[in-house]
């Protein structure tokens, strides 16, 4: 059989287009990473049975498969490049079912991420996880790269909130891991496994996540600081005065200038970094409140804490009006956090670059946004914020996934015997190499 997709691709019976302005559309992703070249189609499966046709004879004609939900990732993990299908997931969009009894929800992977949790507060329940990209990314691209969000101190990211799922394997074979039940601990944790897998194992079809009761009332703490390293040690701080908020987002003065000028606001004239806090248990926010007085310029304690959460939702927009940014991803022990932040800083510095640093300073989790359209500076720049995270014993990657961006370093971090069965698990899962081939490990 050819591996020509366009000469078999008719035989798998869905729709399917290699329109010029639509295969060019599907090879790139948020990452600004450039794919090589275009993909040969791009399938539009509307259920399963679409993606077990479509995997069963592209793993026979040994096709690369691109699986994509929304395009929003930002290691270049759904980039597709020359050769390749690419397999789009949006018109799976349904919420098959939801049961607030149980606090469970069943959807397919192309339902975008906040219509779930909009789902939910009908039945006051919350879907906890909430990417900044929440109200365009889909469950599937969330699935796909583990993905986190600002209720991430409290939640944890989307593994978390995964119960089971129905998955598609490369040869077309469909598979159910995991449960309805909140607890279930029979055989291999096979749903662990797929969550931040990235496509590279098989393609998520349905999945049975966990809902969470919504809070009866909130309180949003948000104090100035003099500087960023300032602000990071108070956090943590917060974490020791034994307080666990929903919410735990910090800004640097990059960052606070950049929404400022984009949005209007008077976000940097209050402090040089801003840390914005959430509490829901009764008390919390009184607690958090005594510990930042000290250390803070200002401290202010409201209900509504509405245009500071979309202030911080629109950090990222309003820092690419300044130029082509490279968003990276690391994560720290908390008790580390200052530390990253000044050592991202003397990064900027050593490269005469722009770095608007943002962070879940809840969990250690630090997004410096280096803002360069010179790729070889990006790359030296990223290279030392990956060194310099491994250096405090941390991760290259709390929430976005591997993608393409990072691989060169995941050796480094996992360690030759790790890495070397993260290998073999793939080769088990897809013998021929077919999904997402380059990404993730």
């Amino acid at each position: 059989m050819t591996t020509d997709p366009r000469q078999w691709l008719p035989a798998a019976g869905v729709d399917w287009t290699d329109e010029a302005d639509v295969v060019v559309s599907r090879s790139i992703d948020r990452s600004g990473w450039p794919p090589s070249g275009v993909p040969a189609a791009v399938v539009f499966p509307r259920d399963a049975a679409d993606v077990r046709r479509t995997l069963r004879l592209a793993n026979d004609a040994r096709t690369p498969v691109v699986p994509r939900g929304a395009g929003t990732s930002l290691t270049g993990a759904s980039t597709a490049g020359t050769g390749t299908v690419v397999l789009d997931l949006g018109r799976m969009n349904r919420i098959v079912a939801l049961s607030p009894e149980d606090a469970t929800v069943v959807v397919e992977p192309g339902v975008i991420t906040a219509d779930v949790d909009r789902a939910a507060a009908g039945h006051g329940l919350r879907y906890a996880p909430d990417p900044a990209s929440h109200e365009i990314s889909t469950i599937g691209g969330n699935i796909a790269t583990n993905a986190g969000g600002l209720r991430c101190a409290k939640y944890g990211v989307t593994r978390d909130s995964v119960l089971g799922l129905d998955v598609v394997l490369a040869d077309g074979r469909q598979i159910s891991t995991g449960a309805t039940t909140l607890k279930s601990v029979s055989g291999y944790d096979l749903t662990g496994l797929f969550v931040g897998s990235e496509g590279t194992l098989g393609v998520v079809v349905r999945a049975t996540l966990r809902l969470r009761p919504a809070p009866l009332a909130t309180t949003t703490i948000a104090a100035s600081f003099a500087d960023i390293a300032t602000a990071a040690a108070a956090s943590v701080a917060v974490t020791g005065a034994r307080v666990q908020p929903v919410i735990a987002e910090l800004l640097d003065e990059a960052t606070l200038t950049a929404i400022d000028a984009a949005q209007g606001t008077s976000l940097r004239s209050r402090g040089a970094a801003l840390l914005i806090l959430q509490t829901e248990g009764a008390g919390e926010a009184d607690l958090v409140a005594a510990v930042l007085r000290e250390p803070a310029v200002a401290v202010e304690v409201s209900t509504d804490g509405t245009d500071l959460l979309a202030a911080r939702r629109l950090a990222l927009p309003s820092i690419e009006r300044l130029g082509r940014p490279l968003i990276e991803d690391i994560a720290v022990p908390r008790s580390r956090l200052a530390d990253a932040v000044l050592q991202i800083a003397a990064i900027a510095e050593r490269h005469d670059v722009p770095i608007c640093t943002l962070a879940h300073a809840g969990d250690g989790n630090l997004h410096p946004i280096i803002v360069t359209a010179d790729d070889d500076l990006a790359r030296r720049t990223a290279g030392d914020i990956f060194e310099l995270a491994l250096k405090l014993g941390g991760t290259l990657t709390g929430e976005h996934g591997i993608g393409t961006l990072k691989r060169p370093w995941l050796g480094r971090e996992l360690g030759p015997a790790a890495h070397a069965l993260q290998r073999q698990l793939k080769d088990l899962f897809d013998p021929y190499g077919i999904l997402n081939p380059g990404k993730a490990i």
